[in-house]
């Protein structure tokens, strides 16, 4: 089957919180410790669009397999060109090839919209999310140790920044 990435659009959204509400449930991938509602996601998505961030999602055999987006790494006119993204694919479609997808189109994106830098900002743990950005050129630029708390225990958290010229 092929993968093709879209814009994503509010048909969308249920697969998208369902991946959504996955993580939070069973990774350190999302800090968030209650699963969101459909309502959520709709002022999420409403959000993105309004301040003209991409969301976009990958479709394998017609099911939307993952999505990406990035929006405001911080609210300060400073960092307009900066960004903190997302990229996330169901456990149904690992291991296919799909984030990549994602993340190249989304890269992609950034650049024609003109963002100059793109972060992510990855439980330290994970290593196979820091490794996945590595591979787009993504370089660790910041540790805090202990920043976060899930599943009764203290997490560390890695910065990884793409600069975008």
């Amino acid at each position: 089957m092929k993968t093709i990435t879209r814009p994503a659009e509010t048909k969308d959204l249920p697969a998208i919180l369902e991946i959504v509400n996955h993580n939070i449930l069973h990774s350190t991938a999302v800090y968030d410790y209650e699963p969101k509602s459909m309502d959520d996601m709709q002022v999420w998505f409403t959000e993105r669009q309004q301040d003209g961030f991409k969301v976009i999602v990958a479709e394998y055999d017609d099911k939307v397999a993952g999505y990406a987006a990035y929006g405001i790494f911080k609210p300060k006119k400073g960092y307009q060109f900066t960004v903190e993204h997302s990229v996330y694919v169901s456990d149904n479609f690992q291991g296919k090839g799909i984030g990549k997808i994602l993340m190249a189109d989304l890269i992609a994106i950034a650049k024609t919209e003109g963002i100059h830098s793109m972060i992510g900002v990855i439980d330290a743990d994970n290593k196979s999310s820091i490794e996945f950005h590595k591979q787009f050129g993504f370089k660790e630029t910041g540790f805090l140790k202990e920043a976060g708390f899930k599943f009764g225990r203290w997490l560390d958290v890695t910065f990884m920044q793409l600069i975008l010229e």
